[in-house]
C-alpha cells in the first residue's frame, strides 16, 4: 500500500551534490557543499551514498570555489571559511589523520576540529521535558562561538523511493561539518537547504490552545467553550486528550491508554461534537498512544485484523509496528482516516514509544512524526502533527509537544532558554504546557506569568494534569488573575497577522520566530549572557519574567539587554536609550517586551476564535527611525490559493520643515484572499504630533479621526476597500519625552512601603533638576537595592530627554 502511495509518503528531494564538488580517494570521499560546509564519508565497500537519508535531503548546493592540494602524503582542501587537511591513510578516519579549522578570529586555538571531537557548541534542544523540575541536559546544536560544529549522520536510515526507510551499511562515515563561524543565521539558511525547508503552519495554529487531560463530557466541553466565549476568551484549537476514546477496558488488554474508538458514554455524537466545534472557530486534535497496538474491542479491529492476517477467532491483538509497511498504511486507513472524515484536524502523538524497533537504529517516535505529517498533508490542506522532538531534521513535522513539566518556577525559569537554543537546531515551533502539568502549587502569579510567556511563545497551549484542582481556567485564579490573563489571551489572538507573517519568514527565509540574542549580535558579549531573552518575529524582543514579585513594589524583576538605538516597551510604551544591560520592573500586568525605533507591528483590532484575515487591523508605528514590514496574507490553509503582500513602510523625519510619512501600499497578489473592505487604525507611538496629521487615500486627502490615548496618538481611518493605498503625513513631529515625574507617582503609589518614606523619595524627585541629581538625591536616602533599582530604571530609561 505503501507503494501505491509514494506521493503521499514522499519529501522533496534532491540528494545527489555536483560531481564538481567532491574530492575522492580511494575509500574516502569529501564534498565541499558550501564554503563552510563540508561533507566528509568513508565506505569500507567503496559505495558513496547519495541518496536521501532521514536528516538529509538536499545536497544540490553549488559548487562554491575551493583549492585542492594532494600529493601522495595527504589532501588539503581550502575554502574562504574553511582548511581540511587528511593524511592518507586506509581503514577509516581517526583524530590523527582528519582535522578541519573554521577559518577566522574565533579563538586562540579552539577552532579546529580533529575527527572524533565532540565541540560544545551553544547547545540545541532535548527529545522531551517529561516530569523536569527546571532544567535538563540539552543535546549539542550547530552554533559554536569558537566557530564550528558536526553531526553525524552516520546511524541514519536512508530514504526510498518509494517512500519507505531502510538501513545502511555498518562500518560507514557519514559527518557534516559546519564552520561557519558566528554567522549563525548562515548556519541555519544552508543546514534548512540541507536538511528541508520548515513548513509553514495553518493559520488556526497561532491562536491560543486549550487543552486538559480531564474526562470531559461532549456537553461538559461545550460548557466550556460556550463559558469561554461569553467571558470574551479566544481559543483556535481544541485538544482532546486521551479520555475521547474507552479508557476503562479489560485488564487482558492492557491499561486502556492506547485507544482508537470513541467512549460514546462521554461522545455519543462525535460527527456533532466536531461539527460544533468547528462553527465556534476551534479546529480539533486527538490524543494518540498508540504503542500497544489494536485491541479486539476497538470499533475498526475486525478488518483491520484481517488485512494484516491477524486469527480474528482467537481475538489476538494487532502488534503496533511501525517498522513494518503493511501495518503503517492499515494503521492510517482504518485508525486514523475515519475520523479525520468527521472533523479531526490533525493527531496529537503522546506516550513516546521508546526509541527501539525490530529494525537496528529506527527510531519509532520519528517514524510517527514523519509518516503522520505526511499523511496529514495528503488532502488540499497543510498537514500538522503534535509530537516530541526525535532528533536533527525533525523542524520539518511541527509542532513540538515539550512534555509533561512540574508546575513551578524553576520550570518557568528554564522554558525561554529551552525555546530559544532550540531554534540552534532549526526546531522553531515548540509547544509547552503553559501553567505546568503537574506537582506544584496553586499560584495565581505563576500561573500569569506563564500565559504570559505562551502568548509570546511559538505556540500557546493552556495545558493540566487530570484531577479537579488542576484546570487552566483562568476564571479559578481570582479576578485580577482573570483579568491579566483575558487580556494577554486576547493579545495572542491579535498578534495572529504578525505571526502568520512570521511564520511565513521561517518557512521561506529559515529565519525563526524565535532568535537568541546572540544571532544578531554574535561578536556582543552581553547577548550570551541574556539567556532567557529573545527575539520575537523580526519587530520584537520579549525579556520573559520567571521569578516571583518583589513583595515590597509588587513588581517583577529581571535583566534586559537592550542592544544599541532607541527602544519602546510594547505595553507601557517607555522609551529606553539602547546599548545597555538593565534590570527591569514591571507589574503583574506589563511583560517587558520592546519594539525598535522604526519598528511596525500590525494587529487584529478584534479578537475571536476564527483567526482569519481581520477586516479592521490595528498597525503600531514606532518614532524616531525609519522601518518597514510586509504583511502576508493567504487562505491560511495553503490550498493552493496564491498569497497578497502588503508593504508598510515609515520615513522618519524630525525637521520642522519636512514631513514624517507612513505609508501602506494596496495589496500585492491575490486580493480574494482579504475582506472586499478593510478599516485601519494606526496608532503612533512616541510620535509628539505638533500638527495633525493628514491622510490619503489613492492619493485623495480624507477626513479621520485622532485622538490621544495615554502616550499614543491614534489615528483612525474609515473604511477603505480592499485595493486602497494609504499615505499618513506628520509634519512637526518629534520624539514624545518619557514622563518621569508621573511614572514615579505611579510606582511609588503601589509600592507597599511607609508613606513617611515614599513622600521623602518623592520630594527628592521633585526637587532634582537632573536624571544625575536625582539619582545622588536617593542613594543619600539609604534605601533598598531594589527600589532604587526600580526608580533608575525610570530616571535612567532615556535620560537624554528628561531635563
Amino acid at each position: 500500500m505503501v507503494k501505491q502511495r509514494k506521493e503521499v509518503f514522499n519529501l522533496d528531494r534532491e540528494p545527489e551534490a555536483p560531481v564538481e564538488s567532491q574530492v575522492i580517494w580511494k575509500n574516502y570521499r569529501f564534498t565541499v557543499l558550501t564554503s563552510a560546509l563540508f561533507r566528509i564519508e568513508y565506505a569500507k565497500s567503496g559505495e558513496f551514498e547519495d541518496r536521501a537519508t532521514q536528516t538529509v535531503l538536499n545536497r544540490n548546493f553549488h559548487t562554491p570555489e575551493f583549492n585542492k592540494k594532494e600529493n601522495d602524503e595527504y589532501i588539503e582542501i581550502i575554502t574562504a571559511k574553511a582548511h581540511l587537511i587528511f593524511h592518507k591513510e586506509e581503514g577509516g578516519f581517526t583524530k590523527n589523520n582528519l582535522r578541519i579549522e573554521a577559518i577566522g578570529n574565533y579563538s586562540l586555538y579552539h577552532s579546529t576540529w580533529y575527527f572524533g571531537d565532540r565541540p560544545d557548541t551553544l547547545k540545541g534542544t532535548a527529545r522531551t521535558l517529561d516530569f523536569a523540575d527546571g532544567a535538563i541536559e540539552l543535546e549539542e546544536g550547530l552554533m559554536n562561538k569558537n566557530g564550528y560544529s558536526v553531526f553525524d549522520d552516520s546511524k541514519s536510515m536512508r530514504l526510498t523511493d518509494d517512500g519507505w526507510v531502510e538501513k545502511r551499511p555498518k562500518g560507514i562515515t557519514d559527518m557534516y561539518f559546519f564552520g561557519y563561524g558566528r554567522d549563525y543565521l548562515g548556519t541555519l539558511k544552508d543546514y534548512h537547504h540541507l536538511t528541508g525547508k520548515t513548513p509553514m503552519l495553518p493559520r488556526y495554529a497561532l491562536g491560543n490552545w486549550w487543552s486538559r487531560y480531564y474526562p470531559y463530557s461532549q456537553e461538559g466541553y461545550k460548557r466550556l467553550i460556550n463559558e469561554f466565549e461569553k467571558r470574551d476568551i479566544p481559543f483556535s484549537v481544541a485538544v482532546i486528550d486521551m479520555d475521547w476514546h474507552l479508557t476503562d477496558v479489560p485488564a487482558e488488554y492492557g491499561s486502556g491508554w492506547t485507544g482508537y474508538t470513541w467512549d460514546t458514554d462521554l461522545f455519543p455524537d462525535p460527527d456533532e461534537f466536531l461539527s460544533w466545534l468547528g462553527d465556534h472557530g476551534l479546529r480539533t486534535t486527538l490524543n494518540l498512544h498508540p504503542a500497544n497496538g489494536v485491541q479486539p474491542y476497538e470499533e475498526m479491529y475486525e478488518p483491520m485484523a484481517k488485512e494484516m492476517g491477524v486469527d480474528i477467532e482467537e481475538k489476538k491483538p494487532i502488534n503496533f509496528d511501525i517498522a513494518n509497511h503493511e501495518f503503517l498504511d492499515a494503521y492510517f486507513r482504518y485508525l486514523h482516516h475515519p475520523h479525520e472524515e468527521i472533523g479531526v484536524d490533525f493527531w496529537w502523538i503522546d506516550w513516546q514509544q521508546g526509541s527501539v524497533t525490530k529494525v537496528e537504529g529506527l527510531d519509532p517516535l520519528w517514524m510517527l512524526n514523519h509518516y503522520h505529517f505526511l499523511d496529514n498533508g495528503r488532502g488540499e490542506s497543510r498537514p500538522l502533527v503534535f509530537s516530541r522532538y526525535a532528533g536533527l531534521g525533525s523542524h520539518r513535522y511541527p509542532i513540538g509537544f515539550s512534555g509533561d513539566t512540574a508546575a513551578t518556577w524553576d520550570s518557568l525559569d528554564f522554558q525561554p532558554y529551552f525555546t530559544a537554543t532550540a531554534s540552534n537546531v532549526g526546531y522553531g515551533w515548540w509547544s509547552h504546557d503553559i501553567g505546568g502539568h503537574y506537582g506544584g502549587k496553586k499560584d495565581n502569579e505563576l500561573f500569569v506569568r506563564w500565559v504570559q510567556f505562551g502568548v509570546f511563545s511559538p505556540i500557546n497551549r493552556l495545558h493540566s494534569q487530570d484531577g479537579e484542582f488542576s484546570g487552566k481556567e483562568p476564571w479559578r485564579y481570582g479576578n485580577n488573575a482573570e483579568k491579566i490573563v483575558k487580556e494577554f489571551l486576547q493579545l495572542r489572538h491579535r498578534l495572529v497577522p504578525y505571526l502568520y507573517t512570521m511564520n511565513v519568514i521561517n518557512h521561506f527565509d529559515d529565519f525563526p520566530l524565535i532568535r537568541p540574542m546572540y544571532y544578531h549580535y554574535p561578536w556582543k558579549e552581553e547577548a550570551y549572557e541574556v539567556p532567557n531573552q529573545y527575539y520575537f518575529g523580526t519587530q520584537m524582543i520579549v525579556s520573559p519574567i520567571t521569578t516571583p514579585l518583589r513583595e515590597d513594589l509588587r513588581l517583577g524583576k529581571v535583566k534586559v539587554w537592550l542592544p544599541e538605538g532607541r527602544w519602546y516597551d510594547f505595553f507601557i510604551n517607555r522609551a529606553y536609550e539602547g546599548d545597555r544591560m538593565i534590570d527591569m520592573y514591571r507589574s503583574l500586568s506589563a511583560y517587558p517586551v520592546f519594539v525598535k525605533a522604526g519598528g511596525i507591528v500590525p494587529l487584529d483590532q478584534s479578537y475571536s476564535n476564527h483567526t482569519g484575515n481581520p477586516e479592521q487591523m490595528e498597525v503600531k508605528v514606532y518614532a524616531g527611525d525609519n522601518g518597514s514590514f510586509s504583511l502576508y496574507e493567504d487562505d491560511g490553509l495553503g490550498k493552493g490559493v496564491e498569497e497578497v503582500t502588503t508593504k508598510m513602510s515609515l520615513i522618519w523625519k524630525e525637521d520642522e520643515d519636512e514631513w514624517s510619512i507612513f505609508q501602506i501600499n494596496e495589496p500585492e497578489g491575490n486580493q480574494d484572499v482579504l475582506p472586499a473592505e478593510r478599516q485601519f487604525t494606526i496608532s503612533l507611538v512616541g510620535f509628539a504630533c505638533q500638527t495633525m496629521p493628514e491622510v490619503y487615500v489613492n492619493d485623495e486627502f480624507i477626513d479621520v479621526e485622532v485622538f490621544r490615548k495615554g502616550k499614543i496618538t491614534n489615528v483612525v481611518i474609515p473604511k477603505q476597500p480592499i485595493d486602497s493605498q494609504y499615505t499618513v503625513y506628520l509634519k512637526e513631529v518629534k520624539l514624545k519625552q518619557n514622563d518621569m515625574h508621573g511614572e514615579l507617582f505611579r510606582f511609588l503609589d503601589r509600592a507597599q512601603l511607609p508613606a513617611s518614606q515614599k513622600e521623602k523619595i518623592y520630594n527628592s524627585i521633585l526637587r532634582g533638576k537632573s536624571s544625575a541629581r536625582v539619582i545622588s538625591a536617593l542613594l543619600a536616602l539609604d534605601l533598598g537595592e531594589d527600589i532604587i533599582d526600580a526608580i533608575s530604571e525610570i530616571v535612567w530609561a532615556n535620560p537624554d530627554e528628561i531635563d
